[in-house]
């Protein structure tokens, strides 16, 4: 029998894609029409990474403005909506992906995505950036009626790509990332470039990089490539 691919699950906002700058402005909206003043940005930035529900939340709390479950829902579609709309103005990809992702997949490797984001909001962000043909599979918290940390959305990816677990790895920026990975039993990468009130460093993962020109030397020390 074949051995599987090796499969790189990765985080979309603050992994693959800046995607801060639409969903900031899209939050900054969406506060001003409740009456609220528009929260620091470098405190919204690390709030990224939960969905759009919680960075209203998050965002609320802090400016001590967190209103009812009827509100919240109303707020939320209207940041669905706005955002949905405007979803790649701003946003793109980091620094070196490109040309990482080639180099992987001229390696063999298998590409995936396993977001917090809904997958129609993911598609549309990597459809209007050019970057949905780059992978096999695309996954969000709604794809299987569950989000990260749980488990079963990065196994559900994996085995989506034809892959196994002793050949795959996530590539993220949270504490939310590592922890999944860890509940399903892979190696994390982290990025220093993403969206966390955590330092990458301290999150947990086997390998922090802070380009995604020593992705394939992280993997490699992880025996998952050729040295």
């Amino acid at each position: 029998m074949p051995a599987a691919p090796l499969v790189i699950a990765f985080d979309l906002d603050g992994t693959l894609v800046d995607s801060a700058p639409d969903l900031l402005d899209t939050l900054d909206l969406i506060l001003a029409d409740f009456g609220v003043a528009p929260v620091d940005r470098a405190e919204t930035r690390d709030m990224i990474g939960a969905g759009a529900r919680m960075l209203l939340v998050r965002a609320l709390e802090r400016a001590g403005a967190l209103p009812d479950e009827a509100t919240l829902d109303l707020l939320t579609r209207r940041f669905l909506d706005h955002y949905a709309a405007h979803i790649a103005d701003g946003s793109r990809p980091f620094p070196g992906l490109h040309a990482a992702l080639d180099r992987l997949e001229a390696q063999g490797a298998r590409l995936a995505v396993c977001t917090n984001k809904t997958e129609r909001l993911a598609r549309l962000l990597l459809d209007r950036l050019d970057l949905t043909r780059r992978f096999a599979a695309i996954t969000g918290a709604d794809t299987y009626g569950v989000a990260k940390p749980d488990a079963r959305p990065l196994l559900s990816t994996l085995a989506a790509c034809g892959g196994a677990v002793p050949h795959a790895v996530m590539v993220g920026d949270s504490a939310t990332d590592v922890a999944t990975a860890k509940a399903a039993g892979l190696p994390c990468v982290a990025v220093t470039f993403g969206y966390t009130q955590i330092p990458a460093a301290e999150l947990g993962a086997e390998r922090v990089i802070s380009h995604f020109d020593e992705l394939e030397a992280a993997l490699a020390s992880l025996r998952l490539l050729p040295a």
